[in-house]
């Protein structure tokens, strides 16, 4: 099972109950593990999380997910539970990153960003710039994208991988870069992002605040899951379905929730 992919693991964990489920986590590594949590169904990870000790949660989990989907996570928590589980975190600054992101709309670019990126300062060499994203490179799943920002942490543009290569190493970056870019605040809403995303043909956005200051990036994947969302809202809509229902819930809650149009038919 642990060289399965963390969606085929999950589906497999299905059937357990919460302490076989809370067994094969403990065989996961990490990031497998937050992985596998990422992959079950939205109301499932909610009851699953609910009976996990705040330190379980914080190291087995959080410590080991992107900064996007740990405010997920910790926004699915009781108030309570959750500040426990943030102080667990003995990351400082990741447990900083998430409780920024708690700050935004869950619906808005802020909520669904990440702060994992790689930035370059407009002033930097490129000899400077390559030794600073070998650095920042370890914290960053993919490098789509390095942004480049001014001292005042504003975005100016973008900066190619290929560019940076053939170019003389004491070159300044300020000469190189792309000041043609795509971006959002962080109260963009989250469909705005992607029709953007899927107009421009983006594999990543960048995410600015009011005055222009670089907060984080907004990755396809993201876009993927709110696509996927909104199809589902469509769906329930055609179905004749109120209030939420995910697609793994009890025959009985989707017939609660399509009970006042049953009704209303019934009735015409």
């Amino acid at each position: 099972m642990m060289d399965l992919h963390p969606a085929d693991i999950a589906e497999a964990m299905d059937d357990l109950t919460v302490e076989e489920a809370k067994f094969i986590y403990l065989l996961l590594d990490g990031e497998k593990a937050s992985d596998v949590l990422m992959e079950i169904p939205d109301n499932d990870r909610k009851r699953f999380l609910r009976v996990l000790p705040s330190e379980f949660i914080a190291s087995k989990f959080i410590e080991h997910m992107d900064s996007d989907d740990a405010a997920d996570v910790v926004a699915e928590l009781d108030e309570d539970v959750k500040k426990e589980v943030l102080n667990e975190i003995e990351d400082v600054e990741h447990s900083g990153d998430i409780v920024d992101l708690l700050e935004y709309d869950e619906d808005s670019a802020g909520g669904i960003m990440a702060k994992e990126l790689v930035l370059v300062n407009e002033n930097w060499t490129v000899a400077t710039c390559l030794k600073e994203i070998s650095i920042q490179a370890e914290e960053v799943d993919e490098i789509y994208y390095i942004y480049v920002v001014d001292d005042s942490e504003k975005l100016k543009g973008v900066l190619s991988l290929k560019d940076l290569i053939l170019t003389p190493t004491s070159t300044k970056i300020s000469n190189i870069y792309d000041s043609d870019i795509t971006k959002v605040n962080t109260n963009a809403r989250q469909e705005e992002v992607a029709e953007l995303m899927d107009k421009y043909d983006l594999v990543a956005i960048p995410v600015v605040d009011d005055i222009g200051r670089l907060k984080g990036r907004i990755t396809f994947d993201d876009v993927i899951d709110i696509v996927r969302e909104e199809a589902e809202k469509d769906y329930q809509m055609v179905s004749g379905i109120t209030g939420d229902v995910e697609p793994g819930d009890k025959v009985w809650e989707v017939m609660r929730a399509r009970l006042p149009w049953l009704m209303i038919g019934l009735l015409g």
